[in-house]
C-alpha cells in the first residue's frame, strides 16, 4: 500500500480479537481553550507516545461532509466496471486512478480490496535526466466521466483534511515540547497529499481475509474515515486489537518518518484491515498528510530527546531522509504493474 511498509511479523486474523476501548479520544477544539489546553496537550502526548493511534474529534469537519464523501465513495464503486477501468491506474505514470480488486500488494501479498487513488491536482512534470524519479508522483488525477461531482468533492475534502492535519501536527509537536512550526517549511507550497477511496468487498473466494496486510504508514500523519462495518486492527501488547468505528471521529495514526524525526520517541504502529465476512462491503477514506517530495526529514529538537530510544532500522526496508524516495519505493512495491509499464528502470528484475 502506498504510504505503508509491510510488517513481516503479521499473525493471521482471529475472530476472538478484543477491541481497544482505551484508545484515546482527542478533542482538537480543546486546544483553543486556555483552561483546557494543558490537559489537551498531555492527553495528545500520551496517545502519540504510547500507542501512535487515536480518535480525533473537534476537528470541524461536519457530519454532512463525511456523509457526502462516503456517499460518493459508494457511488463510485457502484459504477459499471467499464467506467471504473476507464480510469485505471495503469493509464497513469503518476500512479493515480482505479486499482482492481487484488491488484495492490502489501508485503508481497494481494490486498482484497479495490480503490481510487487521488493526489493533489497538478500538471504532469517535465523531467530531465538528472531530476529525481519521485517527481513523477506529482501530476493530474483521473476522474470518472459518469460521476462528475466526484472531482470537486474529493479535492475539497482533501484540502479540508490537510488543514486539520497541519493543525494536529503543530499541536503534536507542542505536546512533546518541540517547536510547533518545525515542519512548516517542509509542508509549505507543495505538500504531498493523498486520498484513497476504498471498498473491501467481503471475503476473498480463497478464504483469505487480508483486506490490507499488516504495515506501518511511512509518512507523517494518516486521518481515516471509516464506515460502520469495522475491520481495522492495531498491534497492542504483542497481539492485534480491534479499533471500532466511532461516529464523528477520525482514526489518526502516526507514520514512520515522524517516528524517525523524533528518534523513536513517537510511535508508528503496525495495523491491518481484516476483510468483512461473506458479502458484506466495507468503505473507508484514508487521507495521508506528507511533506513536499523533496523535503529532507530532520530530527525535531527538544528536551524530549533525552528519553528517545532511537529507531530500529530494517535493512530490508530502509527509510530515506528525502521523503520522495520513500514514497516512490512504496508505490513501486505496491503497484508493480504500473511501475513496469511507465517506469521499468525502477523495477527489480
Amino acid at each position: 500500500m502506498p504510504s505503508a511498509h509491510p510488517s513481516p511479523s503479521a499473525s493471521p486474523a482471529d475472530s476472538s480479537i478484543p477491541s481497544l476501548p482505551s484508545l484515546a479520544v482527542i478533542d482538537l477544539s480543546r486546544a483553543d481553550d486556555p483552561a483546557e489546553r494543558a490537559d489537551f496537550l498531555k492527553q495528545l502526548h500520551a496517545a502519540a507516545r504510547d500507542t501512535g493511534f487515536l480518535y480525533l474529534t473537534g476537528h470541524g469537519i461536519s457530519e454532512a461532509e463525511t456523509a457526502r464523501i462516503l456517499e460518493l465513495t459508494r457511488a463510485f464503486f457502484e459504477l459499471p466496471e467499464a467506467d471504473r477501468l476507464a480510469v485505471s491506474n495503469l493509464n497513469s505514470p503518476h500512479f493515480r486512478g482505479y486499482t482492481r480488486i487484488g491488484h495492490e500488494l502489501t508485503g508481497g501479498s494481494s490486498d482484497w480490496r479495490d480503490q481510487l487513488d487521488v493526489g493533489a491536482e497538478r500538471p504532469a512534470p517535465r523531467l530531465g535526466p538528472d531530476d529525481p524519479a519521485y517527481l513523477w508522483l506529482e501530476g493530474p488525477n483521473q476522474w470518472p466521466e459518469a460521476l462528475p461531482e466526484l472531482r470537486e468533492v474529493v479535492l475539497d475534502w482533501q484540502a479540508r483534511l490537510a488543514s486539520v492535519a497541519h493543525r494536529l501536527l503543530r499541536e503534536l509537536l507542542a505536546s512533546i515540547g518541540a517547536p510547533s512550526d518545525f515542519f512548516d517549511a517542509a509542508f509549505a507550497d507543495r505538500p504531498h497529499l493523498h486520498t484513497k477511496l476504498i471498498r473491501y468487498p467481503g471475503s476473498a473466494p480463497s478464504g483469505a481475509d487480508q483486506g490490507v496486510g499488516a504495515h506501518k504508514d511511512y509518512g507523517f500523519l494518516t486521518l481515516l474515515l471509516q464506515d460502520s462495518v469495522g475491520g481495522l486492527q492495531v498491534v497492542r501488547d504483542g497481539g492485534y486489537v480491534d479499533i471500532p468505528p466511532r461516529p464523528g471521529a477520525f482514526v489518526v495514526n502516526l507514520g514512520e518518518l515522524l517516528e524517525i524525526a523524533t528518534e523513536g520517541y513517537l510511535t508508528a504502529t503496525d495495523h491491518r484491515v481484516v476483510s468483512p465476512p461473506g458479502a458484506v462491503e466495507r468503505f473507508s477514506v484514508p487521507f495521508f498528510y506528507n511533506p513536499r517530495l523533496d523535503a529532507v526529514v530532520e530530527t525535531v529538537p527538544g528536551d524530549y530527546l533525552r528519553a528517545a530510544p532511537g529507531v530500529a532500522h530494517d535493512e530490508s526496508n530502509p527509510l530515506h531522509a528525502e521523503y520522495g524516495r520513500n514514497e516512490l519505493k512504496g508505490w513501486v512495491r505496491a503497484h508493480p504493474e504500473v511501475a513496469r509499464r511507465w517506469h521499468p528502470e525502477l523495477v527489480r528484475a
